[in-house]
């Protein structure tokens, strides 16, 4: 998948007047992409839309205009849209009362390395996850991590051609799994090359 460059980027100025329709057509393409693996993970994959929605909210957010700063948030997130063989999702361990989610931080440590896919007929792909940093520590993880899937290109094939994918966690504390529905499956695999 082709990464964004400045040119792909609309002004501050643009992007306040077309702001509304480009978001609710970027909800819509996220809905598809937002898969939930049981009552408290979701994995929000990302692609090069959802990416040029996310830097465009921060260049008006943070009323960034001047080359470099543009060129800053471009390297910041272009590295999360997938390369053509692998899948790239936003992690989230989510608990909404504050001393649960505390708790339940301690109890999954680790959830991040048993997350995984499987396309039908193929061993799962176990998540690679929090390259760009360390996100957890001895007492807890983290409520949010960044993870990739890499996929053969065997796997690659039989995802374009309507293979069935399944994903899940198989943590000792939190164990799910997932069949996703055709609107997601498909979504991820216009990711492929």
């Amino acid at each position: 998948m082709e990464k964004l460059t400045r040119a792909d980027l609309l002004s501050l100025e643009q992007y306040s007047i077309e702001r509304k329709a480009f978001r609710e057509k970027v909800m819509a393409h996220k809905a598809d992409r937002k898969i939930h693996i049981g009552p408290n993970a979701t994995l929000y994959f990302e692609d090069r839309l959802t990416m040029q929605y996310q830097i465009q909210e921060m260049l008006r957010i943070e009323k960034i205009f001047e080359s470099a700063g543009i060129n800053e948030e471009l390297e910041s997130y272009n590295p999360l849209i997938p390369d053509g063989s692998n899948w790239k999702a936003t992690f989230m361990v989510e608990f909404s009362d504050v001393e649960e989610r505390k708790v339940q931080l301690g109890r999954l440590i680790g959830i991040e390395r048993h997350t995984w896919v499987q396309v039908a007929g193929f061993d799962k792909v176990c998540a690679i996850a929090n390259e760009d940093l360390e996100r957890e520590t001895e007492e807890k993880t983290s409520a949010v991590h960044f993870t990739r899937f890499e996929l053969t290109p065997i796997m690659v094939a039989s995802v374009k051609e309507g293979a069935s994918i399944q994903m899940g966690i198989e943590h000792p504390n939190y164990t799910y799994t997932v069949t996703l529905g055709e609107a997601s499956r498909a979504s991820l695999a216009a990711d492929l090359g």
